[in-house]
């Protein structure tokens, strides 16, 4: 059978379309820890999920939680929504000033989070309803009424790797965003290239296993792209207890990344010293003490850390910026950055409560 690039696409989103919208009744349906998220999330999202329905909670299938504190007013948008749980999250936490908007191809969903989104706003006390909701695929934001630099954040959570096109939804994200905008997202990733019988398996394909990028084949796209220097936040490997299941994907690792991709136009592929200086103000609620940037970068309140071109400019011409202080400027070129000191602060500093 000859499989075109059209006929495998319909075949991989009615694969997950029945999957996610009539096989998965809720999370205890799944058979890998793929779609869960052992990690514990920040207070003032715990705060936020105890607002949502029990039936919004039920069928959350996410690997993470990609969703930033500090967005108090802008614009989101995010990928594969589902239930619309994570969508639910960023409404209380961008207020009523900013706007949420989720996208998903799976009917069941959609409604569900649609049938939900009024009565969540009104105990919130907002005036209007910031959250919408849109039917459509990740792959054609335009066509689902995303405009080009339209959004300030991107978020997702364990969807990226259900798409057949990849590639086409970064490009996609590139576009959505405003210039300092960012896509801060969750999903699986594998040690190595995943051959055919894997990547065709239709189980493991709706529970995130199967459509998982090589994790060096997913930086070579965002280079592609145009996110120049991808952040790793957090990351954890995940587990596949059923035998019949791991005898498949043999010795293969998969693990769930959070990833931040910045959309700026003066990052490049290596750290570089311009001497430059970040400082934290501490005004992020619920960071009061550090910021996290990365997996390797943890500023503290007012303590001034000196800091690579990238990192510059991510927390002063990014969405952070009014969270931050730079001093200096890339006059003058230094060389290639020295890492590891940064690390050396960062290890020193988390020992004390971090904002993720």
């Amino acid at each position: 059978m000859v499989c075109t690039q059209t006929k495998c696409s319909d075949d991989i989103y009615e694969n997950v379309q029945n999957y996610y919208g009539k096989v998965l009744q809720n999370t205890k349906d799944l058979k890998t820890s793929a779609c869960c998220t052992d990690d514990k999330p920040h207070k003032l999202i715990r705060e936020a999920i105890s607002k949502i329905p029990q039936i919004i909670l039920s069928k959350f299938y996410g690997c993470g939680n990609p969703i930033p504190l500090g967005i108090k007013g802008l614009d989101i948008l995010d990928l594969g929504c589902g239930s619309g749980r994570d969508c639910y999250i960023a409404s209380k936490l961008v207020g009523p000033e900013g706007t949420v908007t989720g996208i998903d191809m799976t009917s069941e969903q959609i409604d569900l989070a649609i049938q939900n989104a009024e009565s969540f706003t009104k105990e919130l006390k907002y005036a209007n309803n910031n959250m919408k909701f849109v039917k459509g695929h990740i792959e054609y934001l335009e066509k689902a009424g995303i405009k080009e630099e339209s959004v300030d954040i991107v978020i997702s959570n364990c969807v990226v790797n259900l798409s057949p096109d990849k590639e086409k939804v970064l490009q996609g994200v590139f576009k959505s965003l405003k210039r300092g905008g960012e896509f801060y997202f969750s999903d699986i990733y594998c040690d190595r290239r995943l051959p055919e019988n894997v990547r065709q398996h239709k189980l493991l394909f709706g529970e995130c296993i199967s459509g998982a990028l090589y994790k060096n084949d997913f930086i070579r796209l965002c280079h592609k792209v145009g996110f120049t220097d991808p952040r790793v936040l957090s990351e954890r490997e995940v587990t596949i207890e059923d035998e019949d299941l791991k005898n498949i994907t043999g010795e293969a690792r998969f693990y769930s990344i959070t990833y931040r991709l910045f959309k700026l136009d003066n990052l490049e592929t290596l750290c570089e010293d311009y001497g430059q200086v970040a400082i934290y103000k501490g005004n992020i609620e619920g960071c009061e003490s550090s910021y996290r940037l990365d997996d390797h970068h943890v500023f503290e309140t007012n303590r001034p850390v000196l800091v690579c071109g990238n990192s510059s400019s991510m927390v002063g011409e990014s969405w952070l910026s009014p969270y931050f202080t730079i001093i200096g400027s890339r006059q003058v070129h230094y060389g290639q950055f020295d890492c590891s000191n940064v690390e050396t602060q960062s290890s020193q500093s988390n020992t004390k409560s971090s904002c993720c």
